[in-house]
């Protein structure tokens, strides 16, 4: 009797490790089979999100192909347009996207050190560095470094000793950081977000003012450029150059005028367009336009006003580094101007001036015509500035709804120049945003 008792037990243990060893494998089955659906729940989502962030791209860049030449400025449907550009819906997925114009900011390939020296946070032996970066001789300037720094790094590396391609390259330069480059708006929504003024509880580090500041990443770019062109698209009339007769006929000007131009010029190459309505403008001419002998002829200003986009001095069919003074933000205006308290107040007054307007600026003379620059002001960084863009940075997040819950996040940056059909891609960048 006790062998069967006996017998009994061991089958029970039996059976009851089988339980066990059945309850353990489908556990085990189940949890891989969460685990499954899981990644590929996220590789849906992800898929979703990339095409949703193609999309917000596409609708940006199609905005952006709509938009008119004739000026570019914030209140353009490409920068103001919640309709189109935030909370959009598509697919499973909500995308928003940003539009930054490339040349609302200064060229860091172009910059001089005083406009560097004039960015927030700038130190003089950064902007030297920066400057030897780009350029091309292996002599440090000033407090700079040359190659044999970053050669004799732990981890060595090669200076580029040319232009920057792009803007992140920056962090390659010595003492630049990611938080001088990012400043406290890591994930680029021009929002100040909960971690963003927290101190150091969460990255990025922030001083808890309640105030977004901004990097440099925010005020440089590698991309900007301008055309030698006017409103229409039309090549510029070189004023160095032109004969009386072009600049009568297609400036629209008296022979007269025109005669004087030519005339002037002779003596002295013009350096800058508002030579033209300088007060050694006036010259003695031939005739008069109503074809009088021994009179004076000049270019009244109002007509100086009209013409002056349609002229230049500049032989090159495009400049790089020209700063949109519709787009760009009051601390790339004072770096242009020169950084001292009076080039605050003035791009002060430019920002408030430009708010007012519908349109924004249509030519640069605006800062003339309406008081906002003196004549000296204007010479010293007429060369610098347009009122037209043709590069933008397009950065698309997108998001996929779970419920009611917020899923995966990825973002897509794009630098894209317009003014090629169709346009052309100078930057591409897709990944997680968190």
């Amino acid at each position: 009797m006790s062998f069967v008792t006996e017998k009994k037990g061991l089958v029970l243990v039996a059976v009851l490790w089988i339980v066990v060893v059945l309850t353990v494998i489908v556990a085990t089955v189940g949890r891989s089979g969460i685990l499954d659906t899981r990644v590929r729940l996220l590789r849906t989502e992800e898929t979703r999100c990339k095409w949703a962030c193609r999309a917000g791209i596409e609708k940006a860049v199609a905005l952006l192909n709509e938009d008119t030449r004739e000026s570019d400025h914030l209140l353009d449907l490409w920068s103001d347009n919640d309709t189109d550009l935030n909370n959009v819906s598509l697919e499973g997925c909500v995308y928003n996207v940003r539009v930054i114009d490339e040349a609302g900011k200064l060229n860091i390939n172009t910059a001089t050190k005083e406009q560097l020296m004039a960015l927030p946070y700038m130190e003089e032996y950064i902007a030297d560095a920066i400057i030897d970066w780009r350029d091309t001789d292996d002599t440090p300037s000033g407090l700079g470094v040359e190659g044999g720094y970053y050669e004799n790094l732990p981890f060595k590396y090669t200076i580029r000793n040319g232009p920057f391609r792009t803007i992140r390259e920056l962090l390659l330069v010595r003492d630049v950081t990611e938080q001088l480059l990012y400043g406290e708006d890591t994930n680029f929504n021009d929002k100040l977000d909960y971690n963003e003024q927290d101190g150091d509880e969460n990255p990025p580090p922030d001083d808890s003012d309640d105030e977004l500041d901004k990097g440099w990443i925010s005020f440089l770019t590698c991309y900007s450029y301008s055309k030698n062109v006017d409103a229409q698209g039309n090549a510029r009339i070189n004023i160095n150059q032109a004969d009386e007769n072009q600049l009568q006929q297609s400036l629209g000007i008296s022979s007269s005028v025109a005669r004087a131009i030519v005339q002037k010029r002779s003596n002295s190459q013009f350096t800058s367009i508002v030579d033209l309505i300088d007060s050694s403008t006036s010259t003695s001419s031939g005739s008069s336009s109503s074809g009088a002998t021994g009179q004076s002829a000049t270019l009244d200003t109002p007509t100086f006003y009209e013409i002056a986009d349609k002229i230049t001095v500049d032989t090159q069919q495009q400049t790089q580094g020209k700063v949109n003074i519709n787009t760009a933000p009051k601390e790339v205006l004072v770096a242009l101007l020169g950084g001292d308290d009076q080039a605050w107040q003035v791009a002060e007054n430019i920002v408030a001036y430009r708010q007012g307007l519908a349109d924004g600026m249509k030519s640069i003379t605006d800062l003339l015509e309406y008081g906002l620059v003196n004549l000296d002001t204007f010479k010293k960084i007429e060369k610098n500035i347009t009122t037209r863009s043709d590069v933008f940075t397009i950065r698309c997040f997108a998001t996929a709804k779970r419920g009611s819950d917020s899923g995966l996040t990825l973002q897509t940056e794009a630098v894209v120049d317009r003014s090629a059909s169709p346009y052309k891609i100078l930057y591409w960048y897709h990944g997680a945003s968190n």
